[in-house]
């Protein structure tokens, strides 16, 4: 029996799932806001999880991934009375189970909720599988889930395509399909195609015989060769040139090509991974890219998240990379304060985890180099000011009406000015000292206070360092 739960505001739909849910066997549960359903998801073990879009206290999808956090995540279905072609991409890349549209019949529901479930009983019958991850962080919902394709695509001799914004760690994915698969003891070759010169590019793919052109005073075996009984992995490959995409289509159809210059040619039985930043259907739109080489490419397709979508993973991240760079340097390892953590994860990191990594490489031999403990103002400038900013904004009022700023406002609506100064100045102080990470001089030079007045206030508003 699946425990299962409605979170929608509507009590004739939340009705009629419910009658539907125990029709079949299991136990149904409804209530009408998501702060509900995540106590509910959180404190309970439930199994699936019916989720609306649009409820009195936010957008479901901005929840989807806080309820695939659960220590048991459950399967979720995303249901609508508004069909949007952009919000279910962005419910089923952000691990929706299905996204479906009201109104549904009885039949309908009960095969969703079968095929979730089954889906479920699956994952949880499936053998462990000690899967080799060197390098990649992290046990945050998108995280697994990536790993759980890299363990079926590395039983299989599929073509693979890892999507993902740069620094999302594509490379890494790569080998660890490599590492898993049963060509792990063969050569993994690594094909940059934005460095590829035009000119040069087939004899760097394909090898040359000697004096096949002018400077080829030897001959050179090509890296599809070297990846013969391995993997061939062609990084940026949105950066192929649209002249070779024809000539390296055939050669993973018949994995045999010919050197230049040479009369025969040569088999290579490689395994293909291929990696991009770039949105290769558009580029197909464009005339940019073959789609027939599309096609073959993304047999199997990872979307590696950005960092910012998967903030569970950053703590992770940040103290496996600061005790693997203190061992490099031969440093004593460093100590982190909870500020520290919190401008972590306030900072968007455009960069993904290859700034992440860089950023803690250089405060390590620079700003806290001869500190115990990191603090928030060991941080960049840069980081520090956006930081600052998403601190502060969190912390501003809610924008007002012309009606009320000029003095029209319903009696009651404005609270008293001294109530008004103290409730905001004690959210600008805790933000304040968590962004100068309880440096107090640090904090009187931002804000302005004397040293005396800060502690006054702190004091007054019982404002503590935390434990």
């Amino acid at each position: 029996m699946a425990n299962i739960l409605i979170i929608d505001d509507d009590k004739g739909t939340g009705s009629a799932i419910s009658f539907v849910v125990k029709e079949i066997g299991h136990e149904a549960s409804c209530v009408c806001t998501l702060l509900e359903g995540l106590k509910k998801v959180m404190c309970e073990a439930v199994d699936l999880v019916f989720l609306d879009v649009r409820l009195p206290d936010g957008n479901g999808l901005d929840v989807l991934p806080k309820i695939l956090e659960a220590s048991d995540p459950p399967e979720v279905i995303i249901i609508t009375g508004m069909m949007d072609p952009n919000g279910a991409e962005l419910a089923i890349n952000s691990g929706a189970w299905d996204y479906i549209q009201k109104p549904f019949s009885a039949h309908e529901m009960m095969l969703h909720i079968a095929r979730a479930l089954q889906y479920r009983d699956e994952k949880k019958r499936k053998l462990p599988f000690a899967l080799k991850r060197e390098g990649i962080v992290g046990e945050s919902p998108q995280t697994m889930g990536c790993l759980d394709i890299v363990a079926k695509a590395a039983t299989s001799e599929a073509s693979v395509l890892i999507t993902g914004e740069t620094g999302t760690g594509k490379e890494l994915f790569a080998r660890a399909i490599h590492q898993n698969s049963q060509r792990h003891q063969k050569s993994f070759v690594v094909v940059d195609c934005s460095a590829l010169p035009e000119t040069l590019a087939e004899s760097i793919l394909f090898g040359h015989e000697r004096g096949a052109f002018t400077g080829a005073d030897r001959s050179s075996e090509g890296m599809v060769k070297q990846a013969d009984g391995g993997t061939l992995f062609l990084d940026e490959v949105g950066e192929l040139p649209l002249c070779l995409q024809k000539n390296f289509l055939r050669v993973l159809q018949e994995h045999r090509f010919r050197p230049i210059g040479a009369k025969q040619e040569l088999e290579s039985r490689f395994r293909l991974v291929a990696a991009t930043n770039r949105d290769l259907n558009q580029m197909v739109r464009d005339g940019q890219f073959r789609e027939d080489l599309l096609f073959r490419l993304r047999s199997i397709s990872i979307d590696l998240p950005p960092l910012r979508e998967r903030p569970r993973d950053i703590k992770q991240l940040a103290m496996h990379y600061v005790a693997r760079l203190c061992e490099h340097y031969g440093m004593e390892v460093k100590g982190f304060s909870p500020e520290f953590f919190n401008a972590l994860l306030s900072y968007r990191w455009p960069g993904n985890v290859r700034e992440l990594r860089n950023t803690l490489e250089g405060i390590l031999l620079t700003t806290a180099q001869h500190s115990s403990i990191l603090l928030p103002n060991h941080l960049p400038n840069h980081i520090r000011i956006e930081v600052a900013r998403s601190l502060l904004k969190d912390s501003l009022p809610a924008k007002t009406s012309r009606s009320e700023t000029t003095g029209f406002a319903p009696s009651g609506a404005f609270p008293r000015l001294s109530v008004f100064l103290e409730n905001n100045k004690r959210q600008y102080l805790q933000n304040l000292m968590s962004y100068t990470g309880w440096d107090v001089a640090e904090a009187c030079r931002v804000s302005g206070m004397s040293r005396s007045s800060l502690y006054d206030s702190l004091k007054k508003l019982k404002i503590s360092y935390p434990e």
